[in-house]
């Protein structure tokens, strides 16, 4: 891949904003925690965390700027871990309560 066609990677300051954004994420976090509604408190703590992750993977990891067949790899083991997860819950019984 040529310099013209690769995007820029981050700059320090890009990292430090980025960094500030995670910290501010994971302060509301810690607030949410304290809130006695479940019915809020859980959908809040999803969707904060999968937006850190969004974050880590996108910015600390460089996945952008990997070849397209190694974000795939990376995707593929998102979507298996979870799926192997179960099959080995259910296996085991913990899934059907037996």
């Amino acid at each position: 891949m040529t310099e013209a066609a690769h995007p820029p990677h981050p700059t320090p300051r890009d990292y430090w904003l980025i960094a500030v954004v995670l910290a501010v994420i994971t302060a509301a976090e810690v607030a949410v925690a304290y809130i006695g509604v479940d019915v809020v408190k859980v959908p809040l703590l999803f969707a904060m965390a999968f937006a850190k992750f969004v974050i880590v993977v996108g910015w600390y990891m460089h996945l952008r700027y990997e070849k397209k067949a190694y974000r795939r790899l990376f995707y593929l083991g998102l979507i298996a871990a979870p799926i192997l997860f179960g099959v080995v819950l259910f296996s085991f019984g913990v899934l059907i309560g037996s």
